[in-house]
């Protein structure tokens, strides 16, 4: 556990669903329900014929290149974009690092375990939790921001995040849930006149692979070497390279833009559903832009333990600087599963207000 000022960066959505909470409907995790899709278990199924060969990772790193029009010199294969922050952390030589909160914890909490000492500038509620790109100091020489920001959902302009960028300055973008918005607006991916610029990808949420722990990093090749370095030897497994290389297929990647408008519209459905309880007080950040909503409510604490005996899980919000104990972060789901969460949702905030 690493805590920081009160927060438990390293507590993670999947700690609701653990142990007592396997059972319940999981609003707690951000990964797509339903997946990996059928034909995607398959490709990785058949890699395993192959284990007893060493890892080789340049099929996989030239498709995630070809796929954002890069040369592969610009493309770093990861265990998962977490493993990408515990790299950053240990082999950049920062002196300043900044990270904009409300956001993802583990660039926190792996800077601080690599010995570094962490400036935080956090988004206000007031602003819609949007970034103001003055409010990031000067002299910081690494910026981490999301975009889609977890937990808020909020889709910063791409030309206010690379107002950050400076000579010298290293900016690390976290798209891990880029590929859930229509048409990725506001993407930094694949681009190369951005100095500085290291731009994460997941494919564990999209695609349901979680457990399998794939990755990538875009960004300068003498950055992308740095990186490497810091590597241990084959640190991508062959199924995992596998997956990597199929997700970025075309087919792969029309599901995708598929998966995404849909989860637009039961995010909206979910949103409309939220804004009933306006007059118990409940608050959802709008616009969300990412498969998630965030929702500021009178009794989160009390209400989420509610939900849990009415079947659902849902995430806690006070592990997030910038957050406190009053909010709650949801994922998309079907608006089957959306309709029964709000229904039990009523009721847990009944029995909470009745306490």
């Amino acid at each position: 556990m690493r805590t920081e000022g009160g927060h438990d960066l390293r507590h993670h959505g999947d700690a609701e669903v653990r142990d007592d909470g396997s059972a319940l409907v999981d609003l707690a995790v951000n990964v797509r329900a339903d997946t990996p899709p059928a034909w995607l278990r398959e490709r990785v199924a058949g890699s395993l014929g192959s284990l007893a060969a060493y890892p080789d990772g340049r099929p996989a790193r030239a498709a995630v290149a070809a796929r954002h029009g890069l040369p592969v010199e610009r493309v770093l294969l990861t265990a998962g974009a977490a493993e990408a922050f515990v790299l950053l952390a240990r082999a950049l030589k920062v002196h300043r690092p900044v990270v904009v909160h409300p956001q993802f914890t583990e660039p926190e909490a792996a800077l601080r375990d690599a010995g570094h000492t962490v400036d935080r500038v956090l988004l206000r509620e007031a602003d819609g939790f949007r970034l103001d790109p003055a409010a990031v100091p000067e002299d910081a020489d690494l910026v981490v921001i999301g975009n889609p920001t977890n937990p808020t959902s909020v889709l910063h302009p791409a030309a206010s995040i690379t107002e950050l960028a400076r000579p010298g300055r290293t900016l690390v973008v976290d798209e891990a849930f880029m590929d859930a918005v229509p048409g990725e607006r506001e993407a930094l991916a694949g681009r190369t006149d951005v100095p500085g610029l290291v731009v994460l990808r997941s494919l564990t949420k999209t695609w349901g692979l979680a457990g399998l722990r794939i990755g990538y990093v875009l960004a300068a090749p003498e950055t992308v070497a740095d990186l490497e370095r810091a590597q241990p030897l084959w640190p991508v497994s062959t199924p995992a390279l596998t997956a990597a290389e199929a997700c970025v297929s075309p087919r792969a990647l029309a599901e995708a833009a598929h998966a995404a408008h849909r989860i637009a519209a039961d995010r909206a459905h979910l949103v409309t559903g939220l804004t009933e309880f306006a007059s118990d007080g409940l608050r959802v950040v709008e616009p969300a832009e990412g498969p998630f909503v965030l929702v500021r409510l009178p009794r989160a604490t009390a209400v989420r333990r509610h939900l849990r005996g009415l079947g659902f899980a849902v995430r806690r919000g006070d592990t997030f600087p910038g957050l406190g104990e009053e909010w709650l972060r949801l994922a998309v789901r079907d608006r089957a599963t959306a309709g029964s969460f709000l229904q039990a949702l009523g009721r847990a905030m009944t029995r909470a207000s009745d306490a």
